[in-house]
């Protein structure tokens, strides 16, 4: 039964709402120091109220011992049944045969011998006398003799009732106000995590992430002000990634759009190839094997920029001179009519990275310089070593028509093409793809005007 309520325990402790919770702990952490300091303060009083009634016991038997020395035992005075009476008090023999006749009306207990017989100290002791509570105290008196003092306890067990039932109305009120507290301080110090809560399901429920959670003024931000933050923070990313993810399903949309529809005119030409002459057949047949190309380049690089980051199992040492060599080599294929300048330092110049990637970033580079160079105007490539202070660095420059200042912010962006380039073959991805992959080898690729005309494009590793 106790393992199956430690269980029980367990299971409510981690499954229980958090605002009980918190609640029930507040109030047993304030009830316990409410009870506490009752409890403390009961024992004060009763301690207080017991030694003024040990300083009369004390008096009195000082008085008896003044008014009657060296008496044989028997009763000296008083009598303890009335409470207005003073102390009484009686000699007690440390041999039981010289015990009076008749016995005295106070109690006498085996301690009480040794007290005479010089064995044991003086002690205190709580009596009933005829019904009534009482305090005696038992003291030395002379050789072979001791002396018992008794007074009436009756205001002294009064005081302590009273006490007692005072301090547990006050702590009954501490622990209500602790429930009360307890509750308060649930409810104000999770509201902000109310809010959250709230604004996440709303958030699930409608699919919108433009809900944000309302933040207090500034000035009094604490813990679950900063959880809020963070929260709105991840909202307003989330946001902006999906609205990003809708425009690329937008533009890629519209980018497919035109060469599927030239697909489509093209095959249903062919699928007529009886009708046609035999040129018509073969540009039909060329037209739609070039229109297949672009559509599946525009897929692969689709599928390229899906991709955030680099494997890390095909991270490797990558020679850049070499590859930079190799780069211009395979770009002055595709434009014999453009010269390209390549300059780099004789030293190696060695990055971490994937081969296959930096050539794809490279090839887009002087791919897009190659295409707005005019013919005979060279492209500039220009690879510069590391410095303290500075990683490896890489500029391609063309001598075209440059970047202009509103074009230049969106010059990386997905399907952003120029008003001077919309007649140029392309789909807008090449460069949205080369900074992805300077990203993902933790460099910074920038584009800017250059001197005296022409694009610049520094990649800084």
């Amino acid at each position: 039964m106790s393992a199956g309520r430690r269980r029980l325990g367990r299971v409510w402790r981690r499954r229980g709402p958090l605002r009980t919770r918190l609640a029930l702990s507040v109030t047993a952490a304030v009830a316990l120091v409410a009870v506490g300091v009752c409890a403390a303060a009961y024992l004060v009083v009763r301690s207080a109220l017991y030694e003024q009634l040990d300083l009369s016991l004390t008096q009195s038997a000082r008085l008896a011992a003044q008014r009657n020395p060296g008496s044989a035992p028997g009763v000296l005075a008083g009598e303890c049944r009335f409470l207005a009476a003073p102390a009484c008090a009686e000699v007690v023999p440390a041999d039981a045969a010289d015990d009076p006749r008749p016995p005295g009306q106070l109690p006498l207990a085996p301690a009480a011998r040794k007290v005479a017989q010089g064995t044991k100290s003086p002690y205190y002791t709580n009596i009933t006398v005829a019904g009534h509570p009482a305090r005696m105290l038992t003291t030395d008196y002379a050789k072979g003799r001791a002396l018992q003092v008794a007074l009436r306890a009756d205001t002294v067990e009064g005081g302590i009732e009273e006490a007692a039932r005072w301090l547990a109305l006050t702590a009954a009120a501490g622990v209500l106000l602790a429930a009360l507290l307890g509750y308060w301080v649930s409810r104000t110090g999770l509201a902000p995590v109310a809010r959250l809560t709230a604004t996440a399901e709303r958030i699930a429920a409608t699919r919108d992430a433009r809900h944000r959670i309302e933040l207090p003024p500034p000035g009094r931000e604490d813990e679950i002000t900063r959880l809020a933050t963070s929260f709105n923070t991840m909202l307003d990313e989330l946001e902006q990634s999906i609205a990003a993810q809708r425009q690329l399903v937008a533009d890629a949309s519209h980018e497919l759009r035109t060469p599927l529809t030239a697909l489509r005119t093209n095959a249903e030409l062919l699928a007529r190839a009886d009708r046609l002459t035999p040129e018509q057949r073969d540009r039909a047949s060329t037209a739609l094997g070039r229109q297949l190309r672009e559509v599946t380049g525009l897929v692969n690089d689709l599928i390229e920029l899906a991709r955030d980051e680099e494997p890390q199992p095909l991270v490797e040492q990558v020679r850049l001179g070499a590859l930079v060599e190799h780069c211009a080599q395979a770009a002055r294929t595709h434009w014999p009519a453009v010269p390209f300048h390549v300059r780099v330092p004789a030293e190696p110049v060695v990055v971490p990275g994937v081969p296959a990637r930096l050539s794809r970033l490279l090839g887009n580079l002087l791919d897009n310089a190659a295409k707005f160079s005019p013919s005979g105007l060279p492209v500039e490539v220009e690879l510069t070593a590391g410095t303290p202070g500075r990683g490896p660095q890489l500029t391609v420059r063309d001598h075209g028509p440059g970047i202009s200042p509103q074009d230049l912010p969106h010059v990386f962006d997905r399907f952003y093409r120029a008003g001077t380039a919309r007649a140029l073959p392309g789909s807008g991805l090449g460069l949205a793809m080369a900074r992805q992959i300077a990203r993902a080898h933790c460099a910074d690729l920038t584009a800017e005007p250059a001197p005296g005309g022409g694009a610049l494009f520094r990649l800084t590793f």
